[in-house]
């Protein structure tokens, strides 16, 4: 008889990488990280996935990021407040690019006019459209007014897709000159990186290494290899069917956190996708449980309205739970469409993440159930966005996580208005979602925004622009040695790339 690995997995086998033992191949003062992925693009302002975002957390800063504790702090911008008139003041420190060159207002200034400019691919277009005017009153001082109040610009400038480079730097070389704590020195495509560090960051006495090294793991399994053997200090994406392993091994340590989750995007410009009642339907055929159970061995919980987690102020216990799992109802929605009978359609995912494709594989099984035949089509990352930023699909597999910890940053997920992107349903656009998403952004009161919020997941129970599937447990897993390292908090799991600069290897 034939073992699968699911199967190997599920009743409690090892398979023989997992009983390799951990040597002590930590080099003093080199860092070594297994990366899931080869970045598909080195731009600094684009999307091209969080393998590419961790790399960019290596070499580049923006104004504003966030403190290992989810807390946002000052990066390039040393301080900053809001202004009587609405303008976001900030105030520049002193920092250095990686050529030697001064940070300035001007490269600030420079970096938002090409963010916005009209035939732009940056993943915050849109954002930086709506600033009104940039005033450079002195080299170290930055005035941006917005055309409508922003309450959450500070989370804005924070994300690592609004990094700060060298003003016209990107004749440089596609990731521009930054001001990060390693500079990149080598690459070796589909290999992995060199990074050094950067004798002149601003922050003394960091980064707590001389050289990072990244490399390229696209295989789950050979990246938890690497770790046990210990080829690797630190990798990311640890698979969930090996983290009880890396707890047991007295070598090695797991820093895990809630907070990216899973879920279903939809071409709205392929019938019948175009009929919210359709995707009303795929939402109630689909058990998250087990998904939970198949894709993330019980690390994670279940998603039936949107992503907004329990212990927010935004979390509604009803609207939670208003796409549950009932296959009676997505059959009667079917009917109501006009697709009684069924249909069949192509799912879009990944072979290359284990997530995606055990994701793929149980939602394929639930909507065979109430008459829908999706056919998989699992090609490799890079080429997965590529078709996703294409429209090239039916409905595709997603996981991510929002911009921040604040509603907000469910934004690009949701807001139609916003540059096109492979994480979005293609062609979804609905105004009253817009609307409220930009009422939230304007208002400061608290209490206010909570009722917007509620009314915009109303909205979007109804229009369905995406289906939560379930949220899971984001690890980080490294040998004993390393220190420093904090796997941040919620959605911001994937910013933790920023605390390399605080990493030791002992």
């Amino acid at each position: 008889m034939t073992l699968s690995r699911r199967l190997l997995l599920g009743t409690g086998a090892v398979l023989p990488f997992l009983r390799h033992p951990a040597r002590a191949a930590t080099t003093p003062g080199k860092l070594v990280f297994g990366l899931s992925a080869y970045p598909p693009s080195f731009s600094p302002w684009t999307n091209s996935g969080t393998a590419a975002a961790t790399v960019r957390l290596a070499i580049h800063r923006g104004l504003l990021g966030y403190a290992p504790d989810g807390t946002i702090r000052g990066e390039l911008a040393e301080k900053w407040e809001h202004a009587d008139d609405g303008a976001w003041v900030f105030h520049l420190r002193d920092a250095t690019f990686h050529n030697g060159a001064k940070v300035t207002a001007a490269d600030v200034a420079w970096c938002i006019e090409q963010i916005a400019a009209e035939k732009s691919t940056a993943y915050y277009r849109a954002q930086m459209q709506a600033i009104e005017k940039v005033e450079v009153p002195d080299a170290k001082t930055i005035r941006i007014t917005t055309k409508q109040p922003n309450a959450i610009f500070p989370l804005q400038v924070a994300s690592f897709y609004l990094p700060i480079i060298a003003k016209d730097s990107l004749k440089e070389g596609p990731s521009g000159i930054g001001a990060g704590p390693f500079k990149l020195t080598g690459e070796e495509r589909g290999v992995g990186l060199d990074l050094v560090a950067f004798d002149k960051y601003y922050r003394p006495g960091l980064p707590k290494v001389k050289s990072l090294r990244m490399t390229v793991y696209a295989d789950e399994n050979l990246r938890v290899a690497a770790l046990q053997a210990g080829d690797v200090d630190l990798i990311e994406y640890v698979p969930w069917q090996a983290m009880p392993s890396i707890e047991k091994d007295d070598r090695l340590a797991l820093q895990t956190t809630d907070g990216p989750f899973m879920y279903l995007t939809f071409n709205v410009r392929a019938k019948p996708f175009d009929d919210p009642r359709i995707r009303q339907a795929v939402a109630h055929a689909i058990k998250r449980e087990d998904i939970v159970k198949a894709a993330f061995f019980g690390r994670g919980a279940p998603i039936e309205g949107l992503p907004i987690p329990q212990g927010t102020p935004f979390y509604d216990p009803a609207l939670s739970k208003a796409l549950a799992y009932d296959p009676a109802k997505a059959k009667a929605l079917l009917d109501a469409a006009g697709q009684g009978g069924g249909f069949a359609c192509k799912l879009l995912a990944t072979a290359q993440y284990g997530m995606h494709k055990d994701t793929a594989a149980v939602v394929q099984q639930h909507l065979a159930a109430v008459g829908i035949q999706a056919e998989l089509v699992l090609p490799d990352w890079s080429t997965r966005v590529t078709l996703g930023n294409r429209g090239q699909y039916e409905i595709a597999v997603m996981g991510s996580a929002a911009d921040s910890n604040d509603p907000d940053g469910l934004a690009p997920f949701l807001d139609g208005s916003l540059t096109p992107s492979y994480n979005r349903s293609y062609g979804f656009d609905d105004k009253k979602i817009d609307e409220l998403l930009a009422a939230g952004r304007a208002e400061f009161d608290p209490a206010k925004r909570r009722e917007i919020y509620t009314e915009l997941q109303k909205r979007c129970l109804e229009q369905v622009p995406m289906v939560g599937l379930c949220f899971r447990s984001q690890g980080y897993g490294m040998t004993k040695a390393v220190t420093g390292f904090t796997n941040m908090p919620g959605a911001l799991t994937f910013y933790s790339g920023t605390t390399f600069e605080t990493t030791s290897t002992g």
